[in-house]
């Protein structure tokens, strides 16, 4: 479920949910999520939430009080090794402060990697898999520059949520899509490495900002919540997790949006 911050403005119109359900937060990121409790008399049944949104554009700001070292700490598909280390310290040699190292290991992503959704293994965020064949989706380029930044000292965090199309006023959102920050002198400072690799014109625009055409939902990976599912902790959240008898079942799932006036 969708929260207010300093980008984004997020009012609640309408929670449709006709089955038993709860509102919990994950424990290390405050996320507002909504926990459902179906039952076979529940199949078929229609969950539907609208939000009215106001977004601004997102540059660098300041820290709100958080440890940015906890962002230093390894996550499952996000681990740290020695090639990571190896490979982050070589793209940032010569490089003294953390935005410029920062910014050395973003061009050394964009560089090294091609947004390619064939095949399997891409879209879990699994840095590892990035690193090795050098493809995938933002969630891959993400991780993989996560796990670099992290590798040689630069705290750096995950979100995820909806691209807005800029072209219409409303229709379909084709998916998820997710984005990464990194902190250094006091502030967390946006990147959008896939972005930017599909407009190489905007690369330098995606270090250091989001458009405003953006609509955030989770931030973080390896959620733990309670009711913990039978999978374990969530890897991310953009799309709802349905489990039946402590299995993963993918749920029909679909996003839309209207441009308005305000």
């Amino acid at each position: 479920m969708a929260k207010t911050d300093a980008f984004q403005t997020v009012t609640q119109e309408e929670v449709s949910i006709p089955i038993k359900w709860e509102k919990v937060q994950d424990r290390d990121y405050g996320n507002d999520i909504c926990v459902l409790h179906p039952q076979p008399s529940d199949s078929g049944k229609m969950i539907e939430l609208r939000y009215l949104v106001v977004r601004k554009e997102k540059a660098a700001y300041p820290s709100t009080g958080e440890d940015p070292g906890r962002f230093l700490r390894p996550e499952k598909l996000v681990p740290l090794n020695e090639t990571f280390k190896t490979l982050a310290e070589q793209a940032t040699a010569g490089k003294k402060d953390d935005v410029n190292r920062a910014k050395a290991l973003y061009d050394h992503v964009l560089g090294r990697m091609r947004y390619d959704k064939s095949g399997t293994g891409w879209g879990r965020g699994d840095a590892i898999y990035a690193c090795d064949a050098k493809t995938g989706n933002c969630s891959d380029f993400h991780a993989y520059f996560i796990a670099l930044s992290r590798s040689v000292g630069i705290p750096a965090r995950f979100a995820i949520g909806a691209t807005i199309p800029a072209e219409k006023n409303e229709g379909p959102i084709e998916g998820y899509h997710c984005w990464a920050e990194f902190f250094a002198d006091g502030r967390w400072v946006p990147v959008d490495i896939s972005e930017a690799w599909k407009n190489p014109q905007l690369a330098d625009y995606y270090f250091g900002h989001h458009p405003a055409n953006r609509f955030e939902l989770t931030k973080g990976r390896d959620l733990i919540v309670d009711p913990a599912p039978a999978t374990g902790p969530i890897n991310f959240l953009a799309y709802p997790l349905l489990e039946m008898d402590g299995k993963p079942v993918k749920p029909e799932t679909s996003f839309a949006f209207r441009r308005t006036r305000v």
